[in-house]
């Protein structure tokens, strides 16, 4: 193997790009997955912003691009959000926003130059609480995403979904954690039977299968390599903790009322996001988490992939301090515990990428085009 190693910014939500690429060089990556959410956005926890979408031309884009090839770098975007479910004004903002990402990949070079726009497709639980609901937020993602994915195309632009089922993205009383349909890879192949097209695949994410007791090797063996555009870099640690032992490990930890459960001994979630018994960790960092990661890299090997890594730090030992030093060194963990098992060994110079594999990217010659709406679409 041979592939580069990324960081995904949204670890860096209060730094400029220029101090983000100093902080990805710093660590030893070779690319970043820049975070562009709305600015006006609903989300508290990930609010990055390193590309001023609404500003964003072509002089913009030769910038950026000459940019990265003087650092020696290169880049996607993306945002994640709700796109198909959720308060109905912030579903077409946020839809919007998306074909303003794809705009600007398009602008840099597209898939030509390996650009891709992450996002989430997001979950519609009004529909889903209905028989037959999960077929209908199939068929909501068909209804919203076929345009979304036809622009992309026409514009060589690929759009790469991520499998974290957002399990904390509704209230603890909310009854199921399922908040994201690309969070299984049957929804994913269902998807893509759904809309043939070879413009959209997956970021795949290990460490939200491997929290529900699936092992990550598996799903990469039943899937079609050919969609899986980026492998994130997290992990994950499951907890042998009282939840756990009373809620069990299939269902969400379940919100009743506090004098309840302390007359019965019943532990209830904290908060939102602790629904499920796992520690968010990065590999080589604070101990061993939960996944055979030289076992996984094995399988990537075996099936081929040689596309970017991207260390997705949520580590509650390292970006989740609010430490930078703590989250520059949980980078830096996770790039050399990847380090020599995705690098040749070089003489002296212990496990390095093969640069000459990743030429520079190219300047893009895209002309100006105007951003469009959901409405213009449809």
């Amino acid at each position: 193997m041979n592939n580069p190693i990324w960081v995904m910014t949204s670890a860096f939500p209060r730094f400029t790009l220029d101090q983000v690429i100093g902080h990805t060089k710093s660590v030893g990556a070779q690319g970043m997955e820049l975070c562009v959410f709305r600015s006006d956005g609903t989300r508290a926890d990930h609010v990055a912003t390193h590309l001023d979408y609404d500003q964003f031309g072509p002089d913009q884009a030769r910038q950026l691009i000459d940019t990265c090839n003087r650092e020696g770098l290169r880049f996607s975007v993306g945002a994640y959000e709700n796109l198909i479910g959720g308060d109905p004004a912030q579903r077409v903002k946020n839809q919007d926003h998306l074909l303003k990402l794809i705009r600007i990949a398009h602008l840099c070079g597209g898939d030509g130059n390996d650009v891709k726009v992450g996002t989430f497709v997001g979950y519609n639980h009004e529909l889903g609480m209905q028989d037959g609901g999960f077929e209908k937020n199939l068929e909501e993602y068909a209804k919203v995403f076929g345009p979304i994915i036809k622009y992309a195309a026409d514009l060589g632009v690929t759009v790469i979904y991520e499998n974290c089922p957002m399990e904390g993205w509704r209230p603890a009383t909310a009854p199921t954690t399922y908040n994201n349909l690309p969070g299984c890879l049957a929804a994913r192949k269902l998807m893509y039977a759904m809309i043939p097209s070879p413009a959209h695949g997956e970021t795949y994410d290990p460490s939200h299968d491997v929290w529900q007791n699936i092992d990550p090797s598996d799903v990469l063996r039943a899937s079609d390599m050919n969609r899986i555009h980026r492998v994130h870099v997290k992990g994950t640690r499951n907890l042998r903790s009282p939840g756990r032992i009373h809620w069990g490990a299939l269902y969400a930890m379940q919100n009743v009322a506090p004098e309840l459960a302390k007359q019965a001994g019943v532990p209830i979630p904290a908060h939102e996001w602790d629904r499920h018994h796992y520690e968010p960790m990065l590999p080589g960092f604070g101990g061993n988490d939960s996944m055979d990661w030289r076992g996984f890299l094995k399988t990537l090997m075996e099936l081929g992939f040689e596309r970017p890594f991207v260390i997705e730090n949520e580590a509650d030992n390292s970006a989740h301090t609010g430490n930078l030093g703590a989250t520059l060194q949980g980078f830096q963990a996770a790039v050399l515990c990847l380090a020599p098992i995705v690098w040749p060994l070089v003489a002296d110079a212990g496990y390095r990428l093969d640069a000459s594999k990743w030429p520079a990217l190219a300047t893009p010659d895209a002309k100006d085009i105007p951003v469009k709406s959901m409405k213009e679409l449809t």
